[in-house]
């Protein structure tokens, strides 16, 4: 998820929340009954309120999406370390058992120049 996906997310919400706000004052200010003006409120809570779970079930599922997109790269960078250092392990091994013949060879060859 990137910067600009978060800032046109958080945009549509700041105007859909202007906009049921809005709503919400010019039924407050509209010339009717009182019953009547109370059920509206009623049903523009009840869509603000699903709207608002839409929106959280949303954002749940793109969180959701990320964390599993981290946990994927993590998994990944984890087994290309562990066979790195599998790789290093073996050129280490590798090194000391040639390094150990050279010494045994060198060994052999002073003796003989010794004794």
């Amino acid at each position: 998820m990137n910067s600009t996906s978060d800032k046109v997310k958080a945009g549509a919400l700041m105007l859909m929340a202007g906009g049921i706000i809005g709503a919400g004052l010019a039924l407050l200010f509209a010339p009717q009954s009182g019953k009547r003006t109370r059920r509206d409120i009623a049903r523009v809570s009840r869509k603000v309120k699903d709207q608002a779970t839409d929106a959280v079930e949303e954002f749940s599922e793109s969180v959701h999406e990320m964390v599993d997109s981290v946990s994927d790269k993590a998994a990944d960078l984890l087994d290309k370390g562990k066979d790195l250092a599998q790789s290093a392990k073996k050129d280490v091994l590798k090194a000391i058992d040639e390094g150990q013949a050279r010494l045994e060879k060198e060994k052999s060859r002073l003796a003989k120049l010794i004794g």
